[in-house]
């Protein structure tokens, strides 16, 4: 390892040891940050609430996020078990290598780099659409979307190596304002007793309402909103005492999201009336402007100038998710590097102790898969955003069903932990939910991708042909540092 990575500092109770990451950087309210701003409240609710509406159970779409959060809430309780005894900014891939052995742990890394780098790819797609319309709308300076894609890689850059304690700071900004916007809205019209049907409680929340219509599309939908919470313990390395810290932001991530997307989405359904809701928002989506749906009642409760605020918390809720999946991504990176499975400069860590070499490979990621888009001259939206993040979540997916069978397979062979709930049950529970929720993504994948099938079909099959190559790569180092290891 490197002069630069191997230096200690002088001796104090935080001073970080080589090749670790600054400790002692993030408590509960910092990492609970970085979940939220990974899951982009408003980006979630404009983008993808409408479509839930629209294509899936209509006013039954507030119980499918009650129905994702449980899912994901079981799946927590194991996770949460497994990083009391594990701590490492790997997160996924260390886990699941320890419940299911260092070569699957090693080829799900790849996948786990996979999900970070597609989804801030397509954020960045979406990103850049955006910021280049409101800017030509009231500057009148009309540049292409990737122009300003490249240019707030170089700040997203900047900020990674800035340090984990800047990129809270910031984030905490832009995710106040955009939950506090909708917040308001959603408890205004609460109190207010709803919109002209009223609050539509059982319109919503009543098994017919869940089970109406297409509930499978409006869970895929659901399940693809709560994406980015696992970001807690990618953050234990850096969190204050990461044994409590870590549980508790990830059951708080979890409780708030599942509740802010129930609620919000409830209170936009009342706004318009749960008989009108759904032609409401197909309404929207027909005139390619699905965000109108969220805009319009926000706007009549508020007044017009919500019409000028909203998309620039739009722009900045994705900045926000960007910034953090750049986060990830680059700590992905670290960690492999610092277990021998990527270059040991890859941990390479700068004056703030943030990840500098990884930080920049996963800039050069983010442009490679950028770049070709525009080149090509391809919609932004209906490419890049929308194919990425679906292959994005189909990954995710995968890890978590990965990482829940790992769970139980270690507790089960450890017998560190004695509560059968927590590593057992639960774990199981948890499982077959995401099982079930794979199943539904890949029944609905056109749907969520936007896309044809003949395109639906190879981004679903770069999944696991990313696994298989990092399962081969696994095995190739396997053998390659077998002789070293005996």
């Amino acid at each position: 390892m490197d002069s630069q990575t191997v230096s200690r500092h002088a001796a104090k109770p935080d001073a970080p040891t080589a090749g670790t990451l600054k400790p002692n950087a993030l408590g509960v309210l910092g990492i609970l940050f970085f979940v939220l701003s990974a899951q982009a409240p408003l980006t979630g609710i404009a983008g993808a609430a409408p479509i839930a509406v629209a294509l899936g159970n209509g006013p039954g779409v507030p119980a499918a996020y009650l129905v994702a959060g449980l899912v994901i809430l079981l799946f927590s309780v194991g996770f949460v078990a497994m990083g009391r005894h594990v701590v490492d900014a790997g997160a996924f891939y260390t886990y699941i290598g320890k419940g299911l052995g260092r070569t699957t742990g090693t080829g799900s890394a790849g996948l786990a780099l996979f999900a970070y780098c597609t989804i801030q790819a397509a954020m960045y797609g979406l990103y850049g659409a955006i910021v280049s319309g409101l800017v030509a709308s009231h500057t009148g300076l009309d540049l292409p979307w990737w122009v300003w894609t490249l240019a707030t890689m170089a700040v997203v850059q900047a900020l990674g190596a800035a340090g984990v304690e800047m990129g809270a700071k910031v984030l905490a900004v832009f995710v106040l304002a955009e939950f506090s916007i909708l917040s308001v809205f959603a408890l205004v019209t609460l109190f207010k007793g709803g919109g002209p049907e009223g609050l539509g409680l059982a319109d919503s929340f009543s098994p017919s309402a869940a089970l109406d219509g297409a509930p499978g599309v409006a869970v895929m939908f659901a399940v693809a909103s709560m994406f980015g919470f696992e970001a807690t313990a990618i953050y234990g390395e850096e969190a204050r005492e990461p044994k409590k810290t870590v549980p508790r932001a990830t059951y708080l991530a979890v409780v708030v999201v599942t509740g802010f997307f129930a609620l919000v989405s409830w209170m936009l359904i009342s706004s318009y009336g749960a008989s009108k809701a759904t032609a409401a928002a197909g309404k929207a989506l027909e005139g390619g402007d699905g965000a109108g749906f969220v805009f319009a009642p926000i706007a009549a409760d508020f007044g017009g100038w919500v019409g000028d605020v909203l998309p620039v918390l739009l722009a900045t809720s994705l900045f926000a998710g960007i910034l953090t999946f750049h986060n990830s991504a680059n700590r992905y990176l670290f960690s492999l590097g610092r277990d021998g499975l990527l270059p040991l400069r890859m941990c390479r860590l700068n004056r703030r102790h943030a990840p500098w070499t990884a930080g920049c490979v996963q800039t050069v990621l983010a442009v490679l898969l950028v770049v070709p888009f525009a080149l090509a001259g391809k919609d932004p939206v209906l490419t890049l955003f929308s194919w990425f993040s679906g292959v994005a979540v189909l990954a995710m997916m995968l890890l978590y069903l990965l990482t829940s069978v790992s769970v139980v397979v270690f507790f089960r062979r450890a017998r560190l932990d004695a509560r059968l709930w927590n590593t057992l049950i639960a774990p199981a529970l948890g499982a077959l939910g995401i099982a079930g929720a794979i199943w539904l993504i890949l029944a609905n994948f056109t749907t969520l991708i936007g896309g044809e099938r003949t395109t639906a079909l190879w981004l679903t099959l770069s999944v696991p042909v990313v696994m298989a190559l990092g399962l081969v790569a696994a095995r190739v180092r396997g053998r390659t540092m077998a002789p070293a290891d005996g």
